[in-house]
């Protein structure tokens, strides 16, 4: 061998070996990847998550410390993007605030995330709350923070945190921290009792706003979250009716000559969208709550109603019968430019437009059965997400990934059945979950999330 092929043989080994040596680095540092939840595709495989009660450093603060953990944890696996490890099989059971946890410890039990956290209560009486996120395969924090408040509401703290986590992996907005609305239903079939009813949107905190001696319909919150505008018989006629959700004050929007119904906030809150019905005849207005003046928007002899604004306030989803049957129609907001975008089969109603402004969802009714989809707002890529016996009146999550609506069974003949519960279900038709409530539910409507 020459010279120059020997030098060439030493420096291709010298090569190799660095190549090699370079591969077992490689191998022995946690990858780099971010932890992430495609939510866009139809069926996604929840990811494991190890979530640690929180430590508190006395027994009031232990005992908060561990409720956290568990509605953080029940959050997170109602979304069926995340399937929560059970704690029995914890190795490490209480990782420090102040290190790395032990990322082997957590790998042996499949945990792709770990979150834990500490719950202490301050020398002056507010509750501190703090958290870490980790990706256990990379090794790395993803999020950390920490919030003071007052004791008694460590429950919204947790939604809080656990929208953190579910935006952190996902890239999408939570919904966690929000609150539901709804009619709750009593009594037999043929005289139902209705009442205002409003709860967080796991069903805690539930408390009634009306005491059902009047009947009540299609409750819808404001931007604000501090009103409500509703359907309400209370005053003999159906009218409606804006009620403030901590004073409980109750104001009838207009004396108007006719029935009044459907109502809807503004994306600004400062108007509602409305049908109003005279002498058969329901058209669309709006009336602003400042000045009290009232705009006709449309003006035919079908029946309009159902109106629901786009996010940017530009445009208003309706339902009309002007067709033949009971249809989507778009207008721009001033209500020019009407078309319409439902074409299917099947009557279209109580359409909805998302946060996001990327679809309009709705109920419809053919061959027999209801079903509660979603279509582009042009009225292209529509989809049906359930359909039952009797399902109607979605509502968005804040996130517009999520929708909420009411599934009612059918009544038998000697007048059993009938019950009406709520549904929540994920924008790609999977991972459909009922929404317990204390008594027969339906006409909800979500929040947004808590400013």
């Amino acid at each position: 061998m020459t010279r120059d092929a020997r030098s060439r043989h030493a420096i291709a080994a010298a090569l190799a070996a660095l190549a090699s040596l370079l591969t077992m680095l490689l191998l022995a540092v946690p990858a780099e990847a971010d932890l992430r939840i495609d939510i866009t595709r139809g069926v996604v495989e929840p990811l494991p998550i190890a979530i640690v009660g929180f430590k508190g450093d006395e027994t009031k603060a232990e005992d908060i410390g561990r409720n956290m953990a568990a509605v953080i944890s029940a959050d997170l696996e109602r979304s069926g993007l995340f399937a929560p490890i059970d704690p029995k099989v914890f190795i490490q059971a209480q990782p420090a605030m102040d290190s790395q946890p032990r990322f082997g410890d957590w790998r042996i039990i499949n945990a792709q995330a770990l979150l834990y956290g500490r719950a202490k209560i301050l020398d002056d009486g507010r509750l501190r709350v703090e958290f870490r996120l980790w990706d256990v395969v990379s090794e790395k924090q993803m999020a950390g923070l920490a919030y003071y408040t007052a004791p008694e509401n460590w429950r919204r703290i947790a939604h809080i945190i656990a929208d953190a986590v579910y935006k952190r992996i996902t890239g999408e907005d939570g919904y966690f921290d929000t609150r539901i609305v709804y009619v709750a239903e009593s009594g037999p079939q043929v005289r139902r009792v209705k009442r205002l009813a409003i709860m967080d949107q796991d069903g805690a905190n539930h408390r009634f706003l009306t005491d059902g001696s009047a009947l009540v319909l299609t409750p819808r919150f404001s931007p604000t979250l501090q009103e409500i505008a509703y359907l309400s018989y209370s005053g003999g006629a159906p009218s409606v009716y804006i009620r403030n959700i901590d004073t409980q004050r109750e104001e009838r929007v207009g004396d108007f000559p006719g029935m009044t119904f459907a109502p809807r906030f503004s994306p600004e809150g400062e108007k509602l969208v409305m049908s109003m019905a005279k002498d058969g005849n329901a058209e669309i207005y709006t009336i602003d709550l400042r000045t009290r003046l009232t705009k006709r928007l449309t003006n035919s002899s079908a029946i309009d109603t159902s109106p629901s604004y786009s996010p940017d306030g530009k445009q208003i989803v309706f339902n009309s019968d002007r067709g033949g049957s009971q249809q989507l129609y778009v207008m721009d907001s001033d209500g020019t430019n009407v078309r319409r975008i439902s074409h299917s089969d099947g009557r279209y109603f109580t359409p909805v437009w998302s946060p996001r402004g990327d679809l309009i969802a709705f109920t419809r009714i053919n061959g027999g059965r209801f079903a509660i989809g979603v279509m582009r707002p042009d009225g292209t890529g529509e989809r049906i997400l359930t359909e039952s016996f009797h399902v109607e009146g979605p509502t968005w999550a804040p996130n517009g990934r999520v929708l909420m609506y009411f599934k009612k069974e059918p009544v038998a003949a000697d007048g059993s059945g009938g019950r009406s519960r709520l549904y929540s279900i994920d924008l790609t038709g999977y991972n459909e979950r009922e929404i317990v409530t204390p008594l027969d539910a339906s006409d909800p409507a979500w929040s947004p999330l808590h400013p």
